[in-house]
């Protein structure tokens, strides 16, 4: 179930830390109309901005939390070949690609992954891991550096914080409805509201981003593809097919953050069953077959 915290984690938090403010502040009344019915067009223009708010507030700190909590070194000036080729490729790649060239930089992980995060295609991070540089060939490597690649360059990061918005939005929407429609009914409260209500918001803002998140992650899968295919196009599919299956003869990929996993070349794997739609990836094996059947 830890898929389920992909950017939930951040923007459910966010969200529920701002509406309590202004529970506090008061500002929660102006969503009432006369009489206590709820202002059906204020409450969207309120979850739209707290939605989208805490959506991009998530990505604007993105390349600030990646560095921080995978303890990233920037390669600035590289001190030996290795990171010479690292530059020099995600350089090329990027040139290829039409994009700005990302910050590159390197993690400490025995685990084979790599990510790719940031606000703009010209203002991204690729970041590799140490797991990776050891395990994989140049060829392999090359190819996972082409996919973040293909992230930045299809916008994926700014795509999947637009989906988050949406379904931000529509969770805060209907939390706040579902939570008037029990305080009057249930609870009887014909004016203002009580502890009910804002006890089953916060319960439904939660329940409903679960099963949002299922959305959001069936988006994730798809990208997945995209960056696979785009790989195969900068550096060669018989690479990315090298690479992937590599990393299917690998540990599961576990280094990453929630918030991050997303992002990275690889996630953890769920083998049938419910936890498939909270899978931030496909299967490696259907990637695989996807690039063999371009």
């Amino acid at each position: 179930m830890k898929r389920v915290m992909l950017f939930l984690g951040t923007n459910l938090a966010i969200i529920i830390v701002l509406g309590t403010v202004l529970r506090l502040l008061g500002v929660d009344r102006l969503l009432e109309e006369d009489g206590g019915a709820l202002n059906y067009q204020a409450l969207l223009i309120f979850a739209a901005v707290f939605g989208f708010g805490g959506s991009f507030l998530s990505l604007a700190i993105s390349k600030w939390m990646a560095k921080r909590s995978m303890g990233v070194k920037i390669i600035e000036q590289p001190s030996h070949e290795g990171e010479q080729w690292l530059i020099d490729t995600v350089r090329r790649q990027a040139r290829q690609a039409g994009i700005g060239m990302p910050e590159v930089g390197v993690y400490d992980s025995p685990q084979v992954n790599a990510f790719a995060t940031g606000m703009s295609r010209n203002n991204g991070l690729v970041a590799v891991s140490t797991g990776l540089l050891r395990t994989m060939t140049r060829d392999e490597a090359e190819a996972v550096l082409a996919h973040e690649v293909c992230h930045i360059q299809n916008g994926d990061m700014v795509t999947l914080t637009l989906i988050q918005g949406v379904v931000n939005t529509f969770v805060i929407f209907f939390a706040r409805v579902i939570g008037h429609f029990v305080d009057r009914v249930v609870f009887k409260n014909e004016r203002g509201h009580g502890p009910g209500f804002w006890i089953v918001t916060i319960v439904a803002e939660i329940v409903l981003a679960v099963l949002a998140s299922v959305i959001v992650m069936w988006f994730s899968r798809q990208r997945e593809f995209r960056a696979d295919a785009g790989a195969a196009d900068l550096a060669g599919r018989d690479k990315m097919i090298a690479a992937l299956t590599r990393l299917a003869g690998s540990p599961p990929a576990e280094d990453l953050p929630d918030q991050m996993e997303a992002f990275g070349i690889s996630g953890r794997i769920a083998r049938g069953g419910f936890k498939r739609w909270f899978m931030s990836h496909p299967p490696i094996e259907e990637r695989i077959a996807a690039l063999r059947n371009r």
